[in-house]
């Protein structure tokens, strides 16, 4: 009688039979078929044939980067959930900041300068501002892991002796809800929130324009809409298409593009070159993800979950997050593993885009062969990179006299200008083991190019005057030190003085051999102890 008591007092749990439609791609078509009948538009005019629009006068342009003390920064990612990890709620542990390259921007606390600020240093003036941005939340690549994933489990579900349990149960009904390549709406929004925000702190240096803007931007369609989104949010939604000139540059094989370089440097898409961080961070994944690998395997049957399985489990985190809003696979995993995970993705990083690998700065150096040409507003006369000569011979497509810059491109590439500007503050406590995490680490890539990622240079004049003098650069709003280029020394605010950056910059563009770090028939040096981006020699 007691054992039975004992049995009615226990939970029971079965496992889940799954449906046949688990892991079934679901997708949506918005506006419906046949929606569009322009037979009505007749009755909504726009608002210039609506007329009476009001008083509409304009304010002065705001300068927040001078004026705006504290500095505003990015903490949260609304209107996303915030996920928990398996660990449960904690106020302290924020698993969105643990994605790598998939985590949505958050301001950077410092790059070893505590006490700089992306506020303008005291006396001093701002004279141009030049930004690179990453395209904002998006999709899964085609062919990505996660889809592969789903497939997986649609397969198996539709077999005899699959099912779930426990934390695992929801995969019986779940769908795969993701597209592919392009911005979700947080990543429109986020990109729009930018331009709102850069308008804010640098809208005053539309003062000195005598002819509109020229931004650029790849042809992507991601990167088109993360531009015009950013436009939207700088000028405005309604006036934003006659307010600048927007530049679309070919992204394809064999086009030479600073803003997507991979396209003209094969070494860059090698597996045992481009490619070899993929490599490094598996070594990696088969430490972190065992406890889980055990752990959840106890909870389906009739499916043998692989570490790469896991891998494309904490990635869908990510992507159903930013596209869905939240997501049960994040609660599978715990704090440890989430810190595991953001080192999978700064190995790959490292040793594919950043310091560890031969083509990195070579990738890097044609946009900081325009970033030069527009600091000295000298054209370029030597094509020996990514860079275009037809766009960038042409000073209505490459301008060299505005005092602002904006340019849309990729985490990968973003990675490797860092490197090839040579921040060796990143590269700190490099090369990076594949066996343990390094305390301190100075090469996060959350940190580095996460979605709609920033790297702003200010270009400044200290003291005030109309004459630049110093520059420094500003990553995710942290100020990044400057001392890997020979000229520039240690300064609390990340200050280096303009003639010293341009002269340490050119011995640095001196270094780098892109025919031979992209074209030459050579092997990864094992151990790679690559820590600045450039094959040995």
């Amino acid at each position: 009688m007691l054992a039975g008591v004992l049995l009615l007092a226990l939970p029971f749990c079965s496992a889940e039979t799954a449906s046949s439609y688990a892991g079934s791609t679901v997708v949506a078509s918005y506006p419906p078929a046949g929606a569009s009948n322009t037979a009505i538009d007749s009755y909504f005019p726009d608002a210039s044939q609506v007329g009476y629009p009001g008083p509409t006068p304009t304010g002065a342009e705001p300068e927040a980067i001078v004026t705006a003390i504290p500095f505003s920064k990015v903490e949260n990612a609304y209107p996303l959930s915030r996920p928990n990890s398996a660990d449960g709620p904690d106020g302290d542990f924020n698993v969105m900041r643990y994605w790598g390259n998939l985590s949505p921007m958050y301001s950077v606390e410092s790059f070893g300068l505590p006490d700089a600020s992306p506020v303008i240093p005291e006396g001093c003036g701002l004279n141009a501002v030049h930004l690179l941005m990453r395209h904002g939340a998006r999709y899964p690549t085609s062919d990505s892991g996660p889809s592969q994933f789903a497939a997986e489990i649609h397969s198996a579900a539709s077999k005899e002796g699959f099912s779930v349990t426990g934390d695992l149960e929801f995969l019986a009904t779940w769908t795969y809800k993701l597209g592919a390549e392009i911005l979700t709406p947080f990543g429109r929004e986020a990109l729009f929130s930018n331009g709102v925000a850069f308008r804010y702190r640098y809208g005053e240096l539309l003062n000195a324009f005598t002819d509109l803007p020229v931004f650029r931007t790849t042809s992507e369609d991601r990167m088109v809409d993360s531009a015009l989104n950013f436009a939207a949010g700088f000028f405005d939604v309604r006036t934003f298409p006659t307010d600048y000139h927007q530049e679309i540059t070919i992204e394809a094989d064999n086009v030479n593009n600073t803003l997507a370089p991979y396209y003209v440097c094969p070494n860059s898409n090698t597996e045992d070159i481009g490619y070899f961080g993929d490599t490094q961070a598996s070594k990696w994944a088969n430490v972190y993800l065992q406890t889980a690998q055990k752990r959840l395997q106890a909870m389906i049957q009739g499916f043998n979950l692989t570490i790469s399985d896991l891998i494309n489990m904490q990635e869908m985190c990510a992507y159903e997050t930013v596209a869905l809003g939240f997501s049960k696979f994040c609660d599978l995993f715990t704090e440890e593993e989430w810190e595991g995970y953001e080192y999978f993705v700064d190995l790959g990083f490292w040793y594919s885009d950043g310091p560890g690998n031969p083509t990195a700065a070579a990738q890097g150096l044609g946009y900081v062969q325009e970033l030069v040409a527009r600091l000295t507003q000298t054209p370029i006369t030597v094509w020996n990179s990514s860079t275009n000569s037809t766009l960038d011979s042409n000073n209505i497509t490459f301008p060299l006299n505005q005092p602002i810059y904006v340019d849309a491109s990729h985490d990968t590439v973003i990675s490797s200008i860092v490197t090839a500007l040579n921040f060796t503050s990143l590269a700190a406590n490099g090369p990076l083991p594949t066996d343990h995490i390094p305390p301190n680490r100075s090469y996060i890539a959350s940190q580095i190019a996460p979605f709609a990622s920033q790297l702003i240079a200010q270009v400044l004049s200290c003291p005030a005057s109309e004459k630049p003098t110093h520059i420094r650069f500003i990553l995710n709003d942290g100020v990044m030190p400057l001392q890997g280029l020979h000229g520039c020394m240690e300064d609390q605010n990340g200050l280096c003085e303009l003639p010293s950056f341009i002269s340490g910059i050119h011995e640095r563009i001196g270094q780098i051999d892109f025919a031979h770090d992209c074209f030459a028939n050579y092997t990864m040096p094992s151990p790679d102890n690559i820590i600045d981006g450039r094959y040995p020699g």
